[in-house]
């Protein structure tokens, strides 16, 4: 029989991303989500590229009798927690709103499972690295203090998944620490399709490209770095997804040698704001209407990872070049305007 994977959030950008891999991968996959920050364009687009539709739960992680009812009518092997909020900029304004969500349905989540001797894969940030005074950055790298409340949820829900793992017999857990996931499914089926004003730079520059956005925003251009501007580890969404099926393999199939493992998920290559916006240009062909705004609060400088514990690990590499990454970015743009 094949293994059921539970993907909370699973109608959002990474969980469908991630999805797809899974079940290109051989694995039954039932989706949960709320809704609440996504609609069904991402879940038809799962079922268009798969050639079939999968199990949707709508429901909320935060209700407890909803996770339970959940985990009685399906068998998971293994569940992969999205279901977060994970604006940065949101989190400093409404820190609250963070704290209740993203702890309160994970820890509902791990409740349930662990009585089910269900493995847990947490999706976690390198915000938890906060502003690390070596680059790039290990998993044995200090974690700093957060520079924002969505930054120290990943930090205290992987605290707790780390003592849940340690306190209960059966659960095994793994967190994957990424670093700035951007692109779309080559089918440009799937990509990132947020809701108002994009929090995130891959889907400001392509709706400013197509002329959704008048101006690009670029937040601070007095960095301490060569042109200014922020550096960031920029990983493909689909390379990023294959790594949640490296991981969940590992552990439904037994091979972790922790009961609680963490890994860095990026590309190891820094790459600026600025040189992301000017790879965008060349590769789309599109010149971008920009302009330097002041510093963002909760961003850091500089950060990038060193992904070679998950290179040998879990046997998993980013592949995917930024031309690529950005082209297939582009792509999802040009597919959602003819719709």
């Amino acid at each position: 029989m094949s293994k059921c994977v539970l993907v909370s959030g699973g109608a959002g950008y990474i969980g469908s991303h991630v999805t797809v891999e899974l079940v290109n991968a051989g694995y039954e996959v039932v989706v949960a989500d709320n809704m609440s920050n996504c609609d069904l364009t991402c879940y038809n687009g799962v079922c268009s590229i798969i050639g079939k539709e999968l199990p949707l739960v709508k429901m909320d992680f935060c209700d407890i009798s909803a996770v339970q009812k959940l985990f009685t009518e399906y068998k998971f092997d293994a569940v992969i927690h999205f279901a977060a909020f994970k604006a940065v900029g949101e989190s400093v304004d409404e820190p609250l709103k963070y704290y209740r969500n993203n702890i309160l349905s994970f820890t509902n989540l791990i409740e349930v499972a662990r009585k089910k001797g269900c493995n847990i894969l947490f999706s976690s940030s390198a915000t938890v690295y906060g502003e690390s005074e070596t680059l790039p950055v290990t998993e044995r790298t200090p974690r700093q203090q957060a520079t924002s409340p969505y930054g120290n949820t990943k930090q205290i829900c992987e605290d707790i998944l780390r003592d849940s793992v340690k306190a209960y017999e059966g659960i095994n857990g793994i967190a994957l620490r990424y670093f700035n996931p951007v692109g779309a499914h080559p089918s440009a089926l799937i990509g990132e399709l947020p809701r108002g004003v994009p929090n995130n730079l891959a889907p400001f520059i392509t709706q400013t490209a197509i002329g959704k956005r008048e101006c690009l925003s670029i937040f601070g251009n007095d960095y301490p770095t060569e042109d200014g501007t922020c550096l960031r580890d920029y990983i493909d969404i689909v390379d990023l997804a294959k790594a949640h099926v490296c991981a969940v393999t590992r552990m439904v199939e037994g091979r972790m040698k922790d009961g609680y493992e963490v890994y860095n998920i990026g590309t190891g290559r820094p790459v600026s704001v600025l040189e992301l916006v000017k790879t965008f240009e060349k590769v789309s062909g599109k010149p971008l209407n920009y302009k330097f705004a002041p510093r963002r609060s909760g961003d850091i400088a500089a950060i990038w990872a060193d992904p070679s514990l998950a290179n040998k690990e879990l046997g998993w590499k980013a592949e995917r070049s930024v031309e690529q990454t950005l082209a297939a970015a582009w792509a999802w743009e040009q597919h959602l305007a003819e719709k």
